[in-house]
């Protein structure tokens, strides 16, 4: 059995009490640690608690709203997707999506398939008049023939585009047979190697063939638990895209795909994505602990304009760094609570005005209210919208595919949500690149970090022990996983930018289209304007020339 400490969530025990934890199997986790590495994680959690007594009183809760209706869910998620068009009222709506639509691979279009149908029925079921189109409107008149010819049935059966070609002929912007069947094609070609990342294929794809060539085989474990593979994207000679090298429109795009994506991928593993409604609390306006952090970056950018990280979290680690990354136990081992509980108070009051002396400040006080400022945010950094998806990324069968479900995630995130999780993390990695001096191994910052990013405690429900167990790996597996792999995290997959090209090419040929029949139009009404004129003026002279 192992050590539980004075923590408990799931039962409120007095902080005087401990109890005994049910023995941990390694097996019921993909990338459990060893039991003295997960013993921090309970005495984070201990630290986590006293500190929340301690430092800030509970924020009231506000009458929850009452549950959404059934169809509501599929609803948010087409308007997530930017298919707001598919729940117009006319019967043209459909059609200014059809651009997006037709750029979609199969298990993308799949997945909005799933959700139309889903919503249609519904609808039906209540009785109610609802103008979303049939799903052969959506992805062509023969959707079911051709998912039939295809070899894909049910849900996953996708139409012809506009163009004539349907959608599983032009995933992945390779033509296909449209007799062909999910996996063949251009994935026959896909990289062997464990450890490469196509960023050319969509995931849901690879997802797809890797579940069809792993029929009826025994599935390999990949190595050592402890170890994380050294994956590396496909070599390209165009090079990669950055998140923040678009312009906001193309952004829109890639997100909107990224999340169609992240669903297919999960529709394609059987991964069910179950929602928590967080419970609503009144929150700060302004102050630095316990604050938006839309809210808290617009102050700063009254001090500085064009923050991005919110000043406190610069501050708070660049004073870390000042002191040294080579302190043992830095991030381990708290600070002192009177005195974090103090500085707290003090930066509420003068952190803007600039009159604090951190010189008097403790690497490990600093290191604690690090800590404190990420897990009291209203909002998590991961955000509530993502917060399952984030934690489902640990049922993922492979590392690779929980890398990928990590790199949409990480995508979708809004600006200010991304930009201060990069920041976090290439401090947590300066951290582990002074392990010699420090002891903070990968797995030690993991496992001291994860409850801090993955603790919200805005939900209602709490798992049992033995959930609370799975969940701990989990979440510090995924920890491990957003420290390690960051540099990948941040690229825009290219099947992606693939898409968003395809729709500005069509897009583009539109627009001239249309500019060129607008010119003709105009010509054509220019013209009868002229042939008016000269028949009125021959008119005028004729009934001149009779009246004389």
């Amino acid at each position: 059995s192992r050590r539980y400490g004075q923590y408990n969530m799931n039962h409120g025990k007095s902080k005087g009490s401990k109890e005994e934890k049910p023995p941990y199997c390694r097996s019921g986790s993909q990338d459990s640690l060893d039991e003295l590495a997960m013993d921090d994680y309970w005495t984070e959690l201990e630290h986590i608690q006293t500190s929340s007594e301690n430092t800030h009183e509970e924020q009231e809760e506000v009458p929850a709203k009452k549950s959404a209706e059934e169809g509501e869910a599929e609803e948010e998620w087409l308007k997530e997707a930017g298919l707001s068009d598919l729940l117009a009222e006319s019967a043209a709506g459909p059609q200014e999506s059809m651009v997006f639509l037709s750029t979609l691979t199969r298990t993308q279009a799949a997945a909005v398939q799933k959700r139309v149908e889903t919503l249609t029925q519904t609808m039906r079921k209540k009785n109610k008049h609802h103008s979303i189109p049939d799903v052969r409107d959506i992805f062509g008149q023969h959707a079911n023939q051709s998912g039939k010819d295809s070899g894909v049935h049910g849900s996953q059966a996708v139409g012809a585009s506009e163009g004539g070609k349907s959608e599983a002929e032009i995933a992945d912007g390779q033509v296909r047979s449209p007799s062909s069947k999910e996996g063949s094609g251009p994935l026959q070609d896909a990289p062997v190697s464990e450890t490469d990342i196509d960023l050319e294929i969509s995931y849901s794809e690879q997802a797809t063939h890797l579940k069809e060539s792993s029929k009826g085989k025994t599935t390999v474990t990949e190595g050592d638990d402890a170890t994380l593979p050294d994956f590396r994207l496909a070599k390209d000679k165009t090079g990669t895209t950055k998140v923040g090298d678009l312009a906001h429109q193309d952004m829109k795009k890639v997100y909107s795909l990224a999340f169609i994506e992240l669903t297919s991928l999960y529709d394609t593993l059987s991964i069910e994505l179950k929602h928590q409604k967080p419970i609503k609390l009144k929150i700060k306006e302004s102050g630095v602990f316990g604050v938006p952090l839309p809210a808290l970056l617009e102050q700063d950018q009254k001090k500085i304009p064009g923050t991005k990280v919110p000043l406190i979290i610069q501050k708070l680690i660049s004073h870390i760094e000042e002191e040294g990354l080579h302190t043992e136990g830095l991030l381990r081992i708290p600070g002192v609570a009177t005195r974090v509980k103090s500085l707290c108070e003090e930066l509420e009051a003068k952190f803007y005005e600039g009159t604090i002396n951190w010189d008097n400040v403790k690497q490990h006080d600093a290191a604690s209210l690090l800590k404190l400022f990420i897990r009291e945010l209203p909002h998590p950094l991961l955000t509530v919208k993502y917060f399952s998806a984030f934690q489902a990324v640990q049922n993922l069968p492979t590392k690779k595919q929980q890398l990928q479900a990590l790199n949409l995630l990480v995508v979708l995130l809004p600006d200010h949500c991304r930009d201060t999780l990069k920041a976090l993390l290439e401090f947590l990695q300066r951290v582990i690149d002074n392990r010699e001096q420090n002891r903070m191994t990968l797995s030690s910052v993991a496992v001291v970090m994860a409850p801090n990013l993955f603790m919200f405690k805005g939900f209602r429900s709490k798992p049992n022990e033995y959930k609370e167990l799975a969940m701990a790996a989990g979440t510090v597996n995924i920890m491990r996983f957003l420290i390690k792999y960051q540099r990948l995290l941040w690229t825009i997959p290219k099947f992606i930018m693939n898409q968003v090209r395809k729709q500005n090419a069509e897009n583009q040929r539109k627009m001239t289209k249309d500019k060129a029949m607008k010119k003709l139009l105009k010509k054509m009404s220019h013209d009868r304007e002229k042939q008016d004129k000269i028949r009125t003026d021959v008119s005028s002279s004729f009934c001149v020339c009779g009246f004389f």
